[in-house]
């Protein structure tokens, strides 16, 4: 009996004659690129059968990455692929948020962690919901905690009036959105400091967010220059030009 299982094994073995199809060699690579916001950087790739499947899917990388500044590696940027270009896969801005290390190390014992979630509409019509973390070396009343939520969600649902989301994410990133908040709150009590902990896209706006990175600026040397009007004033004129969009973000 044992040999007659043997034998039926390798006959359906032998007599499917059928190929296993290997799915890694039928998918091909997309590079993933951030949005205009972030100057298209390639920050990934993803494999495919489908570029139909790459629609959709989502990508986690750190300020760290696109930009190399080592001090911004807690921060990390979340994008969905909307499109597919070839094996380009473009996406947009979903949100962002804080590593749970980073966050671990500021609520440390003796210390007051206040949460709070503020939805506002920005200037150029995105729904964007903050959610922020005030840390507080002391105990706080429960009156002081309802006063500092009031003060910052008075003053994020203004600041979304007044700047698109392209300007909230620079000063979450760079950290002038957190002190803001800061010394908003210093009627109330004096915090520590006030964290933008995560942050999401509820509901897209009526254009795309522009860039909030200095594009980079290719200059020409001096051997390409032309050198048929070396010494006249028109051509200096012409040469300076260009160091003045540098200027420009």
């Amino acid at each position: 009996m044992a040999g007659a299982s043997v034998a039926s094994k390798k006959a359906k073995a032998a007599g499917g004659g059928r190929k296993v199809r290997d799915k890694w060699k039928a998918k091909e690579w997309y590079t993933i690129h951030a949005p205009r916001m972030f100057n298209e950087a390639e920050i990934g790739e993803t494999p495919s059968a489908d570029p139909e499947y790459v629609i959709g899917r989502t990508v986690e990388v750190t300020v760290q990455d696109l930009t190399g500044d080592f001090s911004k590696m807690h921060i990390k940027l979340r994008f969905k692929v909307t499109s597919v270009d070839g094996h380009d896969a473009k996406t947009e801005f979903i949100g962002h948020d804080l590593t749970s290390d980073y966050v671990r190390r500021l609520t440390r014992r003796k210390k007051t962690k206040t949460d709070h979630v503020v939805d506002v509409v920005t200037k150029d019509g995105f729904s964007y919901r903050i959610k922020t973390m005030a840390i507080a070396d002391k105990r706080i009343q429960s009156s002081q905690e309802d006063a500092m939520r009031r003060v910052i969600g008075e003053t994020l649902v203004q600041m979304g009036q007044e700047q698109t989301l392209s300007q909230l994410v620079k000063a979450i990133v760079s950290g002038d959105l957190a002190k803001d908040l800061a010394r908003a709150c210093r009627i109330v009590i004096p915090i520590k400091r006030i964290e933008i902990r995560k942050t999401e896209v509820m509901a897209n706006g009526d254009s795309e967010p522009e860039s909030i990175m200095p594009e980079t600026v290719v200059e020409e040397s001096e051997e390409e220059a032309p050198a048929e009007e070396p010494a006249e004033e028109p051509a200096a004129e012409e040469a300076e030009a260009p160091a003045e969009e540098k200027v420009e973000e």
